[in-house]
């Protein structure tokens, strides 16, 4: 299994100055990382509150 913390690049390929264009452990890879933790935790507010929501409306007679 390949060690993931080196990249090989061909010969010839141009590098930014961020490193390689197709580098998965970045600031690619972590902007990725923060919009899912967005995503989930509103996701996960969303469908508390509306459990919450029909609890309250069944309790009412």
């Amino acid at each position: 299994m390949a060690d993931p913390t080196t990249t090989v690049t061909p010969a010839g390929a141009a590098d930014t100055a961020a490193g390689p264009k197709t580098m998965d452990a970045g600031k690619w890879a972590n902007k990725r990382v923060y919009h899912r933790l967005v995503i989930y935790t509103a996701g996960i507010h969303l469908f508390a509150g509306f459990i919450i929501l029909l609890f309250e409306l069944g309790s009412r007679k």
